[in-house]
């Protein structure tokens, strides 16, 4: 009797070394989960991310506004007539 008790908590100590860090065990589930939610925040980022630059492809397929609104802002165009003013911050 005494020879099967000991076999028993030698099988289980064998299952539960196999469940937390055998292979597929808790350790390794736990840290596959946390690599999936990093994943996935990154993809919600990036999701937004193409949402932004689909809707401005899209507003710059639509029309001359934001074509000319983006040549003002990245090369500081003017229309003839106008006066360029930049305002600067204290900071600067």
């Amino acid at each position: 009797m005494r020879l099967f008790i000991i076999i028993l908590l030698v099988i289980l100590a064998w299952l539960q070394y196999d469940f937390w860090d055998g292979k597929n065990g808790m350790n390794e589930y736990t840290a596959v989960k946390e690599s999936v939610a990093l994943q996935q925040a990154a993809n919600t980022e990036l999701q937004q991310r193409n949402q932004q630059m689909y809707a401005e492809i899209k507003d710059l397929h639509g029309g001359k506004e934001a074509v000319e609104e983006r040549a003002r802002n990245d090369l500081g165009l003017i229309k003839p007539g106008e006066t360029f003013v930049r305002v600067l911050d204290d900071n600067n």
